[in-house]
């Protein structure tokens, strides 16, 4: 009876915490070639997406078809290192994506601290993206700097993380993570997802353009997202650093397992919320509703929209991410209604079947409610003592690994195991 009780109540918190934003847009479909089109030259299919312009049908084969060549082409995620690296110094400011009165206070109370000498400066570091956009602020790439201590560093090998926030993030979400492995002698990255924060387009309240019902955009931005990792990765080991993890939350968890699919660099994997499919999230979850209901429109499927975003979903590297040792952790919530609890337990079931060295951890809470106290302190503490400890054991014990620039053979994409 209280099990019950207690769901009930998770879901009707939940729920109010998905729908009270109230500028969610609901977009129509687009394939959005554009977006891609360097690598439909690459791939050749740059004659079938333009003989299909307006036709439904021979748009969506074309889209199956460059997701295909994704799938056997590495070369969609890879790139020319940056040569503009640079640290820049400012005051951080909020970047919110919702109009709710308390936060346009916050972000009110900030630019009058910054303008009153009150607000300390912080380091970010800025490089020009390989993977450009037709958005130039979106291209130029944010990550705020948090330089571990050198007395916490000492006696050990010089260790950092990357910290993917959620889709929608603040420009502050997930800043005390990274103070919180600072403490550890761990150095942080905390990454700005392409369109979000400093890198969101004017045109746009929140970070729309990073999931949306364009689809191709939406490839783009995973693509866009996958290199500026493994580009932050470059700069740090240019740094001195020598072992990395990352930490992605929601939709970072899949820009962060791609990316660690990618790069054998990232021993240290924090996946906080996962799911195998792009498209059965977008399809089923509270939050994406707004998505789904332009896709719809349009007559698509789950199904079929599983298919259109293949090349950006976790069961597509599977194979690729278990080729090396890394140490994982899995967050998920058993009532959460934006990452399925059983799209969860798949990621759980393939890591298992592929033999990958993981722990799991379940939150009595949902996907909104991960924030809300007390579930904020409980992840908190299951994230930070994995990062502490997967970091040690690294120090003491280090994991072959491959170099990041050698060659390696297209993978067929494997099937959910079962």
């Amino acid at each position: 009876m209280f099990g019950k009780l207690y769901a009930n109540w998770m879901y009707r918190w939940e729920t109010a915490l998905t729908t009270r934003d109230e500028n969610r847009v609901v977009r129509p479909l687009e394939w959005g070639f554009d977006w891609l089109a360097d690598f439909l030259e690459t791939a050749g299919i740059a004659p079938q997406a333009a003989a299909a312009t307006g036709n439904p049908a021979a748009e969506e084969a074309a889209m199956l078809a460059l997701n295909e060549a994704v799938l056997r082409m590495p070369s969609f995620f890879d790139y020319t290192p940056p040569a503009d690296y640079r640290l820049e110094s400012r005051h951080p400011e909020l970047f919110p994506t919702n109009v709710r009165p308390e936060t346009l206070a916050k972000d009110a109370e900030l630019k009058q601290q910054a303008r009153d000498g009150q607000l300390p400066t912080a380091e970010f570091l800025r490089f020009t993206s390989p993977v450009r956009t037709p958005y130039p602020e979106n291209d130029l790439v944010n990550a705020r700097w948090f330089p571990a201590p050198p007395e916490r560093q000492a006696g050990k090998p010089r260790q950092a993380i990357i910290v993917m926030p959620q889709w929608n993030a603040d420009a502050f979400s997930h800043n005390a993570l990274c103070t919180l492995f600072n403490r550890f002698g761990i150095s942080a990255l905390r990454l700005s997802k392409p369109f979000h924060d400093i890198r969101r387009p004017a045109e746009l309240e929140r970070s729309d353009y990073a999931v949306s019902a364009n689809i191709g955009r939406t490839l783009a931005a995973c693509r866009q997202a996958v290199v500026d990792i493994r580009c932050c990765l470059d700069w740090l080991q240019a740094q001195g650093y020598e072992q990395f993890g990352i930490l992605g939350t929601s939709l970072g968890s899949c820009y962060a397992f791609i990316a660690s699919a990618f790069d054998p660099r990232l021993q240290v994997n924090a996946f906080n919320h996962a799911s195998m499919s792009f498209g059965d999230v977008v399809w089923t979850g509270q939050s994406t509703r707004h998505i789904r209901a332009g896709l719809e429109d349009a007559g698509l499927t789950q199904a079929r929209l599983d298919a259109v975003w293949r090349a950006i979903s976790p069961v597509s590297y599977m194979q690729r991410f278990a080729r090396h040792p890394k140490k994982v952790l899995v967050v998920h919530a058993t009532y959460d209604l934006t990452f399925l609890r059983q799209y969860s337990q798949e990621v759980l079931h393939n890591f298992a079947a592929y033999g990958i060295d993981f722990v799991s951890k379940v939150l009595p809470c949902g996907h909104y409610t991960t924030g809300e106290p007390p579930y904020n302190y409980l992840d908190g503490w299951y994230l930070g003592s994995f990062v502490y400890s997967a970091f040690k054991s690294l120090a003491e014990n280090p994991l072959p690994i491959a170099s990041p620039s050698q060659p390696e053979a297209a993978l067929e994409p494997e099937a959910t195991a079962q």
